[in-house]
């Protein structure tokens, strides 16, 4: 393999692998990554078994010639040292020759550097087929769908499924849900194409590379027993599935209420976010009491001492209530909100409660309170 590759264009396609080189693994394979220079351009792969993204660097970017002088072929080589070396290179254009299949020679005309390559033979065998249920929505609509529930899954390995985003679709509409058993957040897109699927994608893995997509008007999408893949652009993004039946949370959001606060989410939030200063050894539990006459927010440290807040700009409705809730769930939810005002809607003192934007009835979330400390 030969070819003289523009260097920033080099750069932007290790970026977008760099995700899915591991920092520890039982295959140490896997710590390189894999180029293949082919027709289609240098494409760039790498895994960590569960994770997998391909990205392409073409020969030409519109009128721009990206690679010259080539020879196809293919190598291994230590994603780490390669990086970074041509990331400290000062040169507009780097050639890269493999010699011998052993040696990767990296030359920019005044640096030179000899890397130690390996057989790409030795690389496990990836497949980035799209099979199974295909289908292509905005790339804007599925980071919404990730920004607006992955918070709300779980960071404990002790039930694997709850640290997932449940993706279902049906009839015309996709959702994803995201449950740690003590708060969901659920969102709801419309989508073109009638595919019907559930499953779990890793929400943490799925975080780290969505945004990855922004520069992409469309994505396609496939879903099949074991993967989901994501294409766009350049590059594929394939994520194994949590393949463990997700909770029914369906039917988990309440359809009414006895009890609904309106309130300016920023002022809210700033309120929440001080007298949550207090109680930082009772997990940020606050207080909010509330009637007709009166909203206020409160908190108590036999440690430290108390404080309150009263809410200016809102409007309650029912009887008086209190209910007590950990802040940062509350906090959470606002933020994936992204509205002005919101309202809250209690059934009861210990009863989940609902936190939403009355504007956008495509989104839900639902959090359990918790006894007053």
């Amino acid at each position: 393999m030969r070819l003289t590759i523009n260097r920033p264009e080099l750069i932007k396609g290790l970026g977008m692998v760099a995700k899915a080189i591991p920092n520890k693994t039982v295959l140490p394979i896997l710590v390189n990554v894999k180029m293949t220079l082919n027709e289609k351009g240098l494409v760039l792969l790498a895994s960590d078994n569960d994770f997998v993204i391909q990205t392409i660097v073409p020969y030409m970017i519109i009128d721009k010639q990206i690679i010259s002088n080539s020879k196809p072929g293919s190598t291994l080589v230590n994603y780490k040292y390669f990086s970074e070396v041509i990331r400290r290179l000062e040169g507009e254009n780097v050639t890269l020759e493999v010699i011998d299949s052993i040696i990767l020679r990296i030359d920019d005309g005044k640096s030179n550097f000899k890397l130690n390559c390996i057989n790409p033979d030795e690389y496990p065998d990836i497949s980035l087929d799209m099979i199974g249920n295909i289908f292509d929505m905005k790339t804007s609509d599925l980071v919404e769908l990730v920004e607006s529930t992955a918070f709300a899954s779980s960071t404990k390995e002790g039930r694997p499924v709850l640290t997932a985003i449940n993706f279902e679709a049906r009839e015309n509409v996709l959702t994803t849900t995201a449950t740690d058993t003590a708060r969901l957040a659920r969102k709801r897109i419309d989508l073109d194409s009638n595919v019907t699927f559930s499953v779990n994608i890793l929400a943490k893995k799925f975080v780290d590379i969505v945004h990855s997509f922004e520069n992409e008007e469309m994505v396609t999408i496939a879903i099949s027993d074991k993967k989901a893949i994501f294409a766009f652009g350049f590059t594929t993004i394939s994520i194994r599935l949590i393949n463990i039946d997700y909770p029914n949370t369906r039917n988990i959001v309440p359809k009414s209420f006895n009890y609904t606060l309106e309130v300016s989410a920023k002022e809210f939030l700033a309120a929440m976010d001080r007298v949550a200063i207090l109680s930082s050894e009772h997990d940020g539990v606050v207080k909010l009491v509330m009637s007709e006459d009166e909203v206020e927010i409160m908190s108590r440290s036999l440690s430290v001492g108390s404080a309150n807040e009263k809410i200016n700009t809102c409007m309650f409705n029912g009887e008086r209530l209190e209910v007590s809730f950990k802040s940062a769930f509350v906090a959470d939810a606002i933020k994936a909100l992204k509205c002005e005002d919101i309202t809250i809607a209690f059934v009861g003192e210990m009863k989940p409660f609902v936190v939403k934007n009355v504007k956008d009835a495509t989104i839900d979330m639902l959090i359990t309170p918790l006894r007053a400390q």
